[in-house]
């Protein structure tokens, strides 16, 4: 997993969030250590100022798949870049197909930005989407079709 570009390491999914919203534009990603589950990866994407976020687990026989949206057949692949070149083509069950690489590397430093993190981008949330604010003011949208959608409130 350190060899992929992509992949941010465990920084959170506030960090997470932060990176995403630093490039800003639809289709963005990448793909960080998940907060609450041992050995699973989280590859998130941005679409309309909101997070997906879905699971990356690695099945006994080595193979890795995503948890996309409810009713998708789950696909397997030998390596976790032939997962994310799929996820790179639109219809695979993600909300938004990957586009922009966010890489480790060429990311900006991590600044503490005005309240502590950039905001996304003010819209509403998807029509099927529905929400709450947590506690740290970060707006969950909960839809049967996505794992994790996430988005700053001002």
């Amino acid at each position: 997993m350190e060899t992929l570009p992509v992949y941010h390491g465990p920084i959170g999914k506030d960090e997470g969030e932060r990176r995403l919203a630093q490039d800003g534009r639809d289709g963005s990603y990448l793909v960080r250590d998940s907060d609450s589950v041992p050995n699973v990866y989280c590859l998130c994407v941005l679409k309309e100022g909101f997070v997906y976020t879905y699971r990356l687990q690695q099945d006994n026989a080595g193979s890795w798949a995503a948890d996309a949206t409810t009713g998708v057949q789950k696909r397997y692949f030998r390596q976790i870049r032939n997962l994310i070149t799929a996820f790179q083509e639109p219809g695979q069950g993600i909300a938004m197909h990957l586009l922009f690489p966010v890489t480790a590397q060429a990311r900006a430093p991590a600044q503490a930005h005005a309240g502590g993190r950039a905001p996304l981008q003010q819209r509403a949330p998807p029509p099927a989407a529905k929400g709450h604010k947590n506690k740290k003011g970060v707006r969950q949208a909960v839809d049967a079709g996505f794992p994790c959608i996430s988005r700053f409130e001002p």
